[in-house]
């Protein structure tokens, strides 16, 4: 539902649904510098201020992920970060994420990032990503031709006490999509 934000309690996410008030204003920054999420689903337990401060840190990181531009990574993880699903290679912490997106975007330099879902819980936020692209650097060895891709992601990403900051997370990529897309699985 584009352009409209979504008051829906994550009964089915947490198998329990809070009767406190929903937010009433839109938490979206709609000023077309960050983001926009298709659609948000907020626990109902949330004040509104919290859920603005969190849906601004998802749009910060998502925008990162869909430009590059390591400023709003900045702004949206802590000094203190740590990625708990890390892949082999990849550094901890900060710049893990920023090594990621700069690998990656070697392979697909026109790689965009959609917010298709943000869920607000508590001091956690999930998000369902889909990544677009063509393919036409290289990846593994493999020299892209401009074939398309696209693959999904989900990433919880849990905020500091202030909510203002991603201090951890964990993810998942589907990469074996990807790797059939270009080649490289059967």
């Amino acid at each position: 539902m584009l352009g409209a934000v979504l008051f829906v309690c994550a009964a089915t996410v947490l198998g329990a649904c809070s009767t406190q008030a929903k937010p009433s204003a839109d938490p979206v920054d709609r000023s077309g510098r960050l983001l926009i999420p298709q659609a948000v689903h907020i626990d109902g337990g949330l004040g509104a201020e919290q859920a603005e401060r969190q849906v601004r840190v998802a749009q910060l990181l998502y925008t990162f992920w869909n430009t590059g531009d390591t400023g709003y990574l900045d702004r949206a993880i802590a000094p203190t970060f740590r990625d708990n699903t890390l892949p082999p290679g990849r550094p901890q912490g900060p710049t893990g994420p920023a090594t990621a997106s700069k690998s990656f975007r070697t392979a697909v330099p026109d790689l965009t990032c959609e917010l298709s879902d943000l869920y607000l819980t508590g001091d956690t936020l999930t998000a369902r990503l889909v990544f677009r692209g063509h393919f036409t650097g290289t990846y593994n060895g493999t020299q892209g031709t401009g074939q398309p891709v696209e693959f999904n992601a989900i990433d919880l990403q849990h905020l500091g006490g202030d909510h203002t900051v991603i201090t951890e997370d964990w993810h998942i990529e589907d990469n074996l999509t990807f790797l059939h897309q270009i080649g490289q699985a059967s």
